[in-house]
């Protein structure tokens, strides 16, 4: 494995996906699972195979459809969200559908032979390019600068929304500047594990480490740390094994999670019959 990376770009350009996309998951990955968006994350993640299509129908980089279909299903379900008529359910289940099918058409009308679209759904981390590479180096950046730069507001913002409004801090910017960074980091994970598995790389690490710490920084840099140990595990178990790099990593990183988790509850458990 060491000999692949030392000699082969594509291990290398892996290698460093790998540990990008897994440093964005695990700083947004724990901000959705504190403030409850998982679902809405799951919308607008499978919203961008609809720019996957699009990318395919124009003749133009279908990762970039996919962060143009990914930003306008953050706003679309974010504006539902805070109008608060309860529709925000059906917001999200219908921007997740219409996304897939508008995928699906959007291919079916692409001229000539229809195109492999397996690397966009469950991931191709073996096939990451210069131009891809460069793109999720972009992503991260800005992902990493917004979190870094309002980070106490962030935490004000998690900790208590109305609060926060009432300390000045403008919640509105907050909660749509949140959208638009899981939009972001989904679509950075997009070639890493693909559309389909995107939640177990987006929630795993962040779930597993909050029952390790109840800190957000700390939280934050457990499930980053996770996050690298779940993709390099998944990348040698799949050359060991000749398994989809993208579909290991969701699988050890989801049997990580549901192990700590029964752990925790057989030592809780343990810790009540003493009492």
């Amino acid at each position: 494995m060491i000999d692949l990376i030392l000699h082969y770009k594509f291990m290398q350009y892996a290698l460093i996906s790998a540990v990008l996309a897994s440093v964005v998951c695990g700083i947004i990955g724990v901000v959705i699972i504190e403030k409850k968006l998982v679902m809405m994350s799951g919308g607008i993640a499978h919203t961008a195979y609809g720019g996957v299509g699009l990318g395919y129908l124009c003749n133009f980089e279908p990762i970039l459809g996919a962060l143009i279909f990914a930003v306008i299903a953050a706003f679309g379900i974010g504006s539902i969200k805070r109008k608060g008529k309860g529709y925000t359910d059906v917001v999200i289940g219908l921007f997740w559908s219409m996304g897939m099918a508008l995928g699906v058409i959007f291919i079916a009308l692409t001229p000539g032979y229809p195109p492999n679209i397996d690397s966009y759904l469950f991931g191709s981390i073996l096939s990451v390019t210069t131009i891809d590479l460069y793109f999720i180096i972009a992503l991260t950046v800005i992902v990493l600068f917004t979190i870094i730069l309002f980070y106490n507001h962030w935490m004000l913002f998690m900790f208590d929304a109305e609060f926060a409004k009432v300390k000045g801090v403008k919640t509105t910017f907050l909660q749509y500047a949140l959208l638009v960074l899981i939009a972001l980091t989904v679509v950075v994970l997009i070639r890493v594990v693909g559309i389909i598995l995107v939640m177990a790389l987006l929630c795993a690490p962040a779930a597993t480490a909050s029952m390790l710490s109840h800190k957000l920084k700390n939280n934050m840099i457990i499930a980053s740390v996770l996050g690298i140990i779940f993709s390099l595990s998944g990348l040698y178990v799949g050359y060991l094994l000749d398994t989809p790099a993208g579909a290991t990593i969701a699988i050890i990183a989801s049997i990580t999670f549901f192990t700590v988790y029964l752990l925790k509850l057989i030592i809780i458990k343990k810790i009540k019959r003493k009492v």
